[in-house]
């Protein structure tokens, strides 16, 4: 279970470092705050905690319509017709 947290973390960490850096540090204020009697720090934390949790959902139903907006362009056809290229060579010059 461990082994699954850390590598959840990590990806997420790695894909929205910003957000997920705001959901830790609502978490952790949060956690000092309710294990230390603190309501301030303990709601101010929780707030912080859904706002990270809303900007990372937001980026990524952006992220999707983005994606599912626009179609994939393809670079070469399928099928090449088209004759490859001459090789560049150096003629030698006769004087």
């Amino acid at each position: 279970m461990n082994r699954l947290l850390v590598k959840l973390f990590k990806s997420t960490y790695r894909k929205e470092p910003i957000s997920s850096f705001v959901v830790v540090f609502g978490v952790t204020d949060a956690a000092i705050g309710g294990f230390g009697g603190q309501v301030s720090l303990f709601s101010v934390g929780l707030l912080v905690t859904i706002a990270g949790v809303v900007v990372r959902w937001l980026q990524i139903r952006k992220f999707q319509a983005i994606r599912t907006a626009r179609p994939a362009r393809y670079r070469l056809s399928p099928g090449s017709s088209r004759q490859p290229l001459p090789l560049l060579v150096k003629k030698k010059h006769l004087r």
